[in-house]
């Protein structure tokens, strides 16, 4: 039996990180969405999906009993702690998963594509270049995948209660999104969407969208305790002439936590994107 990878304190961090949202993202993705692109996969054979930067695979966790048949996974992620502990999580499930470590920072390696039906990832796009986001389109066209990409950051979100620095705290962590996070160039950020949307309607794909938004309430003060710390640091990083505006707005945010009356909405969108059918290229 393969042995697990002990985390290192970056990945149990985003372990922990993972399994915190894991609950909210599974409330807030588009139901709609994952029955149209499982609709678009072929019937009778088994389904070959490819899942973009895992994690501990959460995204798997939730298409594997909403598509169709017989499920063959790649889980690519550059952690091989992360990727022990999906392995670890997922052992007793009856889906065939391969997990692969790879730095995703460019998307050279075509053979991780080669035969997949499904290309998908959670909370990936926003992070992403739009030259990534191209290659990545192409790659799906190449191979007829259909591509379904979840819980993309919008740009948008909103507090209660409200202080009066939450639209600064706002704006820097937007231009934080868009600073460059390893995948090919300065990330898309809150335009990923709109942007994975042109380039897969550009080869010939159709396209759908549904929102995604976060609704936190006081029973998961956890998550929201991290998604603040996560934002002061962010705009913190974009603005330090800032840093004791921010240090206040974050004391009173997590005071308005601690007190079980913060509520948050994060903005999230959905994205499926399938080729057309056989009869429909013959038009």
């Amino acid at each position: 039996m393969e042995k697990s990878t002990p985390l290192s304190l970056r990945d149990e961090s985003l372990s922990h990180w993972l399994g915190l949202r894991e609950p909210a993202d599974v409330a807030a993705r588009s139901e709609p969405l994952t029955r149209r692109i499982a609709d678009a996969l072929p019937a009778g054979e088994a389904v070959c999906a490819l899942d973009l930067a895992t994690g501990t695979g959460s995204n798997i966790r939730y298409l594997m009993d909403r598509l169709p048949g017989g499920q063959r996974w790649l889980a690519v992620d550059r952690s091989a702690g992360l990727l022990a502990e999906l392995r670890d999580r997922m052992s007793s499930f009856e889906c065939e998963i391969e997990t692969r470590q790879m730095d995703l920072g460019t998307l050279d390696d075509r053979q991780i594509f080669a035969g997949r039906h499904l290309v998908t990832a959670s909370a990936l796009l926003d992070l992403v270049s739009a030259e990534w986001l191209r290659t990545l389109a192409a790659h799906c066209r190449a191979t007829g995948a259909a591509a379904l990409f979840t819980i993309t950051y919008n740009g948008r979100s909103s507090c209660v209660p409200a202080e009066p620095e939450d639209d600064l705290v706002r704006r820097l962590m937007n231009r934080h999104q868009k600073t460059d996070k390893g995948l090919g160039g300065p990330a898309l950020g809150p335009d990923a969407v709109s942007c994975a949307a042109q380039q897969f309607a550009e080869i010939g794909y159709q396209v759908q969208c549904e929102p995604s938004d976060w609704t936190l309430g006081p029973e998961v003060a956890d998550l929201q305790r991290m998604l603040i710390d996560g934002w002061a640091q962010a705009a913190t990083e974009m603005a330090p002439e800032h840093l004791s505006t921010i240090a206040h707005w974050r004391e009173r945010r997590l005071a308005h936590v601690d007190a079980g009356r913060s509520r948050l909405v994060v903005g999230h969108d959905d994205l499926a994107a399938w080729p057309p059918r056989n009869e429909e290229l013959v038009r």
